[in-house]
């Protein structure tokens, strides 16, 4: 299995990066690109997806985010496609941090997952993970306040995503998930 790739990033875009690795381009899906810099050098924790129709290398810049990736990966209905756009939507600590608070609220809001598959995921996962992480439980109002204000549900996720984990408080939160959003 391929477990690390290390070259020079020919290209970035929202789904992955172009890794070049004695001289072939290799694309590798990705959560988020950030971190890696087009020309420069750069380094990702990988996983080898073996499927029917070939192979998908999915790339991680932690091996915390890769080993979390895994975790998804246990779930049963949760395949790897899955598991990154779960780690799309929202932080990994976040996630955790509700994983392990059985807050089915976050993760059917703020990282739009349907009932089922998010209870499924909390029986699976929560006595892994145990009660970790930081996630604010007013994430969730932020988020539906935010929709309210007229932000797509996509906009208002990337905004949660985007506050500073020491920001602390339902409406320090929304503050912070506002000014994110204006910049």
């Amino acid at each position: 299995m391929i477990r690390q790739v290390r070259g020079r990033v020919l290209e970035t875009s929202p789904l992955g990066a172009v890794i070049e690795v004695a001289g072939f381009g290799i694309f590798v899906c990705m959560a988020s690109p950030e971190g890696l810099i087009e020309g420069e050098e750069g380094m990702l924790h990988t996983y080898l997806a073996v499927k029917q129709d070939g192979l998908e290398l999915y790339g991680f810049t932690t091996t915390d985010d890769m080993r979390f990736f895994e975790m998804l990966l246990g779930v049963p209905g949760v395949g790897p496609k899955t598991a990154l756009a779960i780690l799309r939507k929202a932080p990994r600590e976040a996630l955790r941090g509700a994983i392990g608070k059985r807050d089915l609220d976050y993760l059917t809001r703020v990282a739009g997952l349907g009932k089922k598959a998010a209870e499924k995921i909390l029986v699976e996962l929560s006595e892994k993970i145990g009660i970790t992480g930081t996630h604010d439980e007013g994430d969730a109002e932020v988020f539906d306040t935010l929709v309210a204000l007229g932000y797509t549900e996509r906009e208002a996720r990337a905004c949660v995503a985007n506050i500073p984990k020491d920001v602390a408080g339902k409406d320090a939160r929304l503050k912070a998930a506002l000014t994110s959003a204006s910049r």
